[in-house]
């Protein structure tokens, strides 16, 4: 190849990218917009290829396909990345959309409390520089209030330490308990997540059992009551609901030998009880069919 013809064929692949850059649309939302420190800050990328051809992104560990910006609104400081993507080589037919999940948490360090900004910003094959950006979406990261903690060691190693926390949040007029996994040695959140809505007019039972799982027992509505384990590793292992029974409120009993279990109560599983309303519905919608003699 001449000189001539490599700088065409340059020409050809900058303009080529170029026009699939201005036709390539991109958005990005976030799963909510208050986070609890140390709790995964969920984002979605949404992608729709108007190019009239396929395009195949790929990129580096150097130089993603796929990046982000994050940014302190109380500064013109960014968020520097603890961590990269590997998002792999992704196809998108012409005409079509993907949208991809990510946990912006595994590359960024949001575990301080503040307000920031995020974007996203996409490379069309070819391109190494600039890119497609995505609208700028603002969360708030902000510290629960501790609520109840007790460290742990960890069964089968004896030199770790876990600290469970159960913290109380307060946002857009509901409150929420969350569990929150630490490493003693380091102070490092391993996982922090909510539980679920909980009516703090009835105090939560918490306690820990004879195989160091985190019990939380607490009332999530009115009439429901809802127990959740979670093992030291941060993992939930299950979690039920509960009615009152007709002797009282159900209680978190720990019986001997540092067994765990809910008494008085009835389990409610309110799958079942939706698909038994959904059957109701459509035994109602059947036409009534009479005869005339």
């Amino acid at each position: 190849m001449n000189l001539r013809s490599l700088f065409l064929s340059c020409g050809l692949a900058i303009v080529s990218a170029a026009a699939a850059l201005g036709q390539i649309d991109a958005s990005l939302a976030l799963a909510k917009n208050q986070f609890v420190a140390g709790e995964a800050v969920q984002a979605t990328v949404t992608i729709t290829n108007q190019t009239g051809q396929d395009l195949v992104f790929a990129g580096s560990e150097r130089q993603p396909w796929l990046d982000f910006v994050i940014k302190r609104s109380s500064s013109s400081e960014l968020a520097i990345p603890t961590g990269s993507f590997n998002f792999g080589t992704v196809r998108i037919p012409a005409g079509q959309t993907m949208a991809r999940q990510v946990n912006l948490s595994s590359a960024f360090n949001l575990a301080e409390q503040g307000n920031f900004s995020v974007y996203a910003v996409i490379r069309a094959p070819g391109q190494t520089s600039g890119g497609t950006i995505t609208n700028r979406v603002l969360f708030n990261v902000s510290n629960g209030r501790a609520y109840w903690s007790q460290k742990v060691g960890v069964r089968g190693d004896a030199s770790k330490v876990r600290e469970f926390r159960i913290l109380n949040y307060a946002g857009d007029q509901k409150t929420l308990l969350y569990v929150q996994v630490v490493n003693d040695r380091t102070g490092t959140p391993i996982r922090t997540y909510p539980l679920g809505d909980a009516l703090m007019f009835r105090k939560p039972q918490i306690t820990v059992d004879h195989n160091q799982n985190l019990h939380v027992f607490f009332l999530n509505s009115p009439t429901i009551w809802t127990h959740a384990v979670v093992d030291t590793d941060g993992k939930l292992v299950h979690s039920e609901f509960f009615t009152r029974a007709a002797t009282g409120d159900p209680v978190l009993l720990t019986q001997q030998g540092g067994v765990v279990t809910v008494g008085n109560g009835a389990l409610y599983d309110p799958k079942a009880i939706e698909a038994e309303k959904n059957r109701a519905r459509k035994a109602s919608d059947r036409p009534i069919i009479t005869s005339q003699n």
